[in-house]
């Protein structure tokens, strides 16, 4: 049986975003959007409500929410779906159900004169980002494969 885990949310920030370090010194930044739903409930159409989705962000990711969103912006979110089961201090089984981050980005129109808009305290521009490295030993991994003309593809 196939599976697909794929979530797309718009949001707005609801707090600052979180940065942290881990023990091994990944970037990690926990967040919080608020999502507009829309239901039908009688005569209340349309009625809106508002869910709060949990949302964790690693690496470059983690650092590009923290630097660029603050409560309040709009954010679009990709990710998978995750739920987290743990033990509290009680002994109590506790669960947690957030988005695991797999892109981020602005979702604010552009100004009237076609920039992006000022987010952060500055416009966003990839170069000011920086742009990921890539470590030669992450290739040395792939070997090559011989060509064999009896695979039907």
């Amino acid at each position: 049986m196939a599976s697909f885990n794929k979530v797309i949310l718009i949001g707005n920030m609801t707090a600052d975003p979180e940065l942290k370090q881990t023990a091994s010194g990944l970037s990690v930044c926990s967040f919080s959007i608020a999502v507009n739903r829309r239901f039908t409930k009688g005569a209340d159409q349309n009625q809106p409500t508002v869910d709060f989705i949990n949302i964790v962000a690693w690496r470059q990711n983690a650092e590009f929410v923290s630097r660029y969103f603050k409560k309040g912006n709009p954010i679009l979110v990709c990710g998978q779906l995750q739920t987290r089961r743990w033990q509290d201090n009680q002994g109590q089984q506790r669960t947690a159900v957030e988005v695991v981050a797999d892109e981020v980005t602005f979702v604010a129109p552009a100004n009237q004169n076609g920039a992006a808009p000022a987010v952060g305290g500055g416009a966003y521009t990839p170069e000011a980002y920086g742009t990921p490295s890539f470590n030669s030993a992450d290739t040395a991994s792939f070997e090559e494969i011989p060509n064999d003309e009896t695979l039907p593809f």
